[in-house]
């Protein structure tokens, strides 16, 4: 069975949307784009890294295809972020009929939540899903998101897309490793965990 992990770069308020550059996304006026860049260092580095360096396919959302088709097969083959992300198959979730113009890549469409069920059945490495927002909530509202590897960083925004928005089916999760860089940032890695359970003090 592979597990779908959603890895998403969030602000304290929650803000997913534009993280990597000023002109990523700019919907409902987001003037925020790149709010990432002023906290890179090496040790975030060395952490991307490693998760990019595990065995992976990709699951998309339609938009964050295109920006991902439009430049990373574009980039040195031996990136450390191009050449996993070239090599996986891309599952790309979009309502209406694509040009699938980057290598090795798989319409997903009609019934997403039913397709994607029967993709977790199948063998293969797992599912990482970055950005592709509108997929996220898709995902949280069926029950399919097996982990969530968040990098929270030390900015609120106000305004933005969010990571978790109404919708979202309530479960529990466990925290599986933290780690936090010199700048700030915390690393993440939650796993799903069963209900949420309730209770009292008193």
């Amino acid at each position: 069975m592979r597990k779908i992990v959603v890895l998403s770069f969030i602000s304290l308020d929650g803000v997913m949307q534009a993280p990597g550059g000023p002109e990523e996304d700019t919907s409902d006026g987001f003037k925020y784009g790149g709010w990432t860049v002023p906290y890179s260092d090496e040790f975030s580095g060395k952490l991307m890294g490693q998760q990019m360096s595990m065995a992976f396919d990709l699951l998309l959302g339609r938009k964050t295809y295109d920006i991902f088709a439009g430049y990373w097969p574009k980039q040195d083959p031996k990136h450390p972020v191009a050449e996993p992300f070239n090599k996986a198959t891309k599952y790309v979730v979009s309502g209406s009929s694509p040009e699938l113009t980057w290598e090795k890549s798989v319409l997903i469409d009609g019934d997403v939540a039913e397709k994607l069920k029967e993709l977790k059945q199948q063998a293969g490495p797992m599912l990482q899903v970055h950005g592709s927002g509108n997929l996220v909530q898709t995902l949280l509202k069926n029950d399919l998101v097996d982990e969530l590897w968040l990098k929270i960083f030390p900015v609120i925004l106000g305004s933005g897309k969010r990571l978790l928005a109404e919708g979202a089916v309530p479960a529990a999760f466990e925290l599986t490793e933290s780690k936090t860089t010199p700048k700030g940032v915390i690393f993440a890695n939650y796993k799903r965990a069963g209900e949420v359970k309730t209770g009292s003090f008193a």
